[in-house]
């Protein structure tokens, strides 16, 4: 792949419009960067589970505190990159190349947009009701190939489909942003078919966005590595790690801050990234903030932030040590999974923690039972009505559907479609909200 190629400020569905020379004060990419922050799926994310149920008095993180979080880590991974890039003299200066802080910047607001309400649990209600819920009765009205995506619902599919997709009313192109930044959201660059055959449990497009990743990966002159199985654009990695650094390392502070790991476990766990002689000036710096700094939360928040450097720096070597295969498109690992072996283990070790201590915790479990029931239920009454639509009852159930939404498409694949499109697209509140009106029962507020 040629960096020359990869960098392109066309933009998706605009591209009679396309100008390379227009004149902004901001590029092209900065310019995404702000459409997607002033959107209302962006802001929405402010009212979406990240892994707590969302703050009472103590605030942790949402999806939308997460996304900007992790658009900072990535923007920093972007510029750090880009200058080694300059300085190692394997890209010209004068090809882009420093725009890719921005770029990763952009693609990092955009990577959980897709993610319906109640976090993964989310995901797995609207999968369960066509697998094996009431909606397998379907299963005989859509191809394979069709069937597949509405099993197994996956958030990062979603993500493209909402940035790419005309609805109603709404321009051609959906966001309209640069080929660039929508192909760095594209971790997964294969149908749902293709999971048995990559091994993985998620991918990239559905159906009715596959031709519109075959137009980004043309544009961009990304290599099919095998049969509708593409090469990860290069940025893609950039992207997963900012993530990757963000929810394992701020989900243990979170869990700090309600008291779920002591200081001192915590402080265990973030230290544990540095080697006792190798790093010993890092560590002699955070001793003494921490003798300076009295207040525990912000001891922690000075490590945690002293981590996080250090990860973008060690992804970084990751990504240059591994370059020629990244642009060959031979590289199939993650970048945090290949850093040096003291952040490795230190990683490993939180990842344990969280998957024990966090993720199994009361609070978490109780938000993702009824989450799950929620979307189910939900999800349930929408496709029964728009499968039926001419008895009273559907017709005024459908009437509560935004018009952005077809839900009279010209096939059920479609129409099935939209319904994903707008019980995706709640939030929490809004989901609850509304199944509680449906049904006609009162519930406990989340809060």
């Amino acid at each position: 792949m040629d960096w020359i190629k990869l960098l392109s400020t066309k933009r998706f569905g605009q591209e009679d419009k396309y100008s390379p020379a227009s004149v902004d004060v901001r590029t092209q990419f900065q310019r995404d960067y702000d459409r997607l922050i002033f959107s209302s799926p962006f802001r929405r994310l402010q009212n979406k589970t990240q892994v707590f149920p969302l703050p009472g008095s103590i605030f942790v993180h949402n999806r939308l505190t997460h996304s900007l979080e992790v658009s900072s880590v990535g923007r920093s991974l972007g510029n750090l990159l880009a200058e080694k890039l300059i300085e190692n003299k394997k890209v010209d200066p004068e090809s882009g190349i420093r725009e890719i802080g921005s770029i990763v910047a952009a693609a990092c607001l955009a990577h959980d947009l897709g993610n319906p309400p109640f976090g993964h649990s989310g995901e797995k209600a609207l999968s369960h009701y066509f697998e094996k819920g009431e909606g397998a009765d379907l299963k005989d009205r859509f191809s394979d190939e069709e069937w597949f995506d509405l099993t197994n619902f996956e958030g990062n599919a979603n993500a493209l489909r909402l940035l790419t997709h005309a609805f109603n009313g709404r321009r051609k192109g959906g966001f309209a942003l640069t080929y660039s930044s929508i192909a760095s959201i594209v971790k997964y660059p294969w149908e749902s078919n293709k999971i048995p055959e990559v091994g993985k449990k998620k991918y990239g497009y559905f159906q009715v966005e596959k031709e519109s990743y075959y137009k980004i990966a043309k544009e961009l002159e990304i290599p099919e590595v095998s049969e509708g199985i593409y090469a990860r654009f290069p940025l893609v990695y950039l992207v997963e790690a900012a993530d990757d650094i963000c929810y394992q390392i701020m989900d243990i502070e979170d869990a700090h801050k309600l008291n779920i790991l002591s200081t001192a476990e915590t402080k265990e766990l973030l230290l544990n990234f540095y080697d006792p002689e190798k790093d010993k000036s890092s560590l002699d710096r955070i001793d003494e903030t921490c003798q300076e700094v009295t207040d525990t939360n912000e001891q922690i928040a000075f490590i945690r932030a002293s981590v996080i450097g250090k990860l973008v720096g060690e992804c970084v070597n990751v990504f240059l040590d591994n370059y020629d295969d990244i642009l060959s498109g031979a590289f199939n690992g993650a970048l945090i999974k290949e850093v040096e072996p003291t952040c490795k283990q230190a990683y490993k070790i939180c990842t344990g923690v969280a998957v024990q201590r966090i993720y199994r915790h009361r609070s978490v479990i109780e938000i993702e039972l009824a989450g799950y029931k929620i979307l189910g239920t939900l999800l349930e009454e929408f496709v029964s009505a728009v499968m039926e639509p001419d008895n009273f009852y559907s017709k005024n159930l459908l009437s509560l559907i935004p018009q952005q939404y077809d839900v009279s498409g010209e096939n059920d694949y479609k129409k099935i479609m939209s319904v994903l499109d707008f019980v995706s697209g709640m939030t929490d509140v809004f989901a609850l909200d509304l199944y509680r009106k449906i049904k006609g029962i009162e519930l406990p507020e989340i809060k």
